[in-house]
């Protein structure tokens, strides 16, 4: 007599496990690194493009329209949709041409720093030994200095430009991504695929550009996030000081300091500069912590 047949109800329920999300979806689901990323991509249009939205030349001078107020108070015109400064040049079209000087020093220093910083640190962290102690008592000596005074002692002896300041600032910015990339590669090296590569007589260089460097790439990018957003703060404050981007280049920290004997009169001359400095400074930092929790979420508590 044959044997009966499992019913239908009696087989075991298979349940398939959900597919891990990818680092697009993940990008996605995100809400600082949208809200944060919107935010400077709007601002990096906006400069980019600046020729097209600006209304007026920053440059252009008009001495009988000299402090004209925003279009929201009572002498207000939509002329000048944000006021005329003290010389009368248009303060709408300064600030979004103010927008290109912040972004490029931000995306210099970060640039330059990191490029110092990350061979200092990935050759720490593979290497070890007198290499990482020699690394180290560099990285110790560098945050002994304090970085403002430094660059303005620097840049007081060496003269006051765009590119001094970039200069300046991006060989002072460098310790943080020599410290993260330490770490992080000293975390690396001891993996199999670095062991493998060790094996199949892979060259030394191939190794930490092939394998270490893309594996703690993450780290970089939020390091660079951080350190631009440092460099922006560190220029509006040499330029308020007098000794950062000089006139008549439309740089937001010069913006405040020309306005700053103005400001019991017509405070909209430092308000509005430095509400697009903290715009753009907030839309960074909310995007690099965004990158964080996406790229490293097992560092947050």
């Amino acid at each position: 007599m044959s044997a009966r047949l499992p019913a239908v109800a009696e087989l075991p329920e298979v349940v398939l496990a959900p597919a891990p999300p990818t680092t697009l979806r993940r990008l996605r689901a995100n809400k600082a690194l949208m809200i944060g990323g919107g935010l400077l991509l709007a601002i990096v249009v906006l400069a980019a493009f600046a020729p097209m939205f600006a209304p007026y030349d920053p440059y252009v001078q008009d001495l009988g329209h000299r402090t004209v107020p925003p279009v929201w108070y009572a002498h207000g015109t939509w002329a000048h949709l944000l006021g005329t400064d003290p010389l009368g040049r248009d303060y709408l079209s300064r600030l979004i041409y103010g927008g290109r000087i912040s972004l490029l020093i931000g995306a210099s220093v970060a640039l330059l720093s990191g490029v110092i910083g990350t061979t200092m640190g990935l050759a720490a962290g593979y290497f070890g030994g007198r290499t990482d102690m020699a690394v180290s008592f560099i990285v110790t000596t560098r945050l002994a200095m304090p970085v403002i005074l430094v660059a303005l002692a620097t840049v007081a002896l060496v003269g006051t430009s765009l590119w001094v300041v970039i200069l300046v600032l991006g060989l002072l910015k460098w310790d943080r991504f020599a410290v993260v990339m330490r770490s992080a590669t000293q975390q690396v090296r001891s993996l199999e695929y670095v062991a493998a590569a060790q094996a199949a007589g892979a060259s030394t260089l191939r190794i930490i550009l092939g394998e270490v460097l893309p594996n703690v790439l993450p780290h970089l990018i939020v390091v660079a996030s951080l350190e631009a957003a440092s460099a922006i703060l560190l220029e509006a404050s040499l330029s308020f000081l007098g000794l950062g981007v000089q006139p008549p280049l439309p740089s937001w920290g010069l913006m405040i300091s020309e306005a700053k004997a103005y400001m019991f009169f017509s405070f909209w001359l430092i308000a509005l500069p430095g509400a697009a400095l903290a715009l753009l400074i907030f839309s960074i930092n909310l995007a690099g912590d965004g990158l964080h929790q996406v790229f490293m979420p097992n560092e947050r508590s």
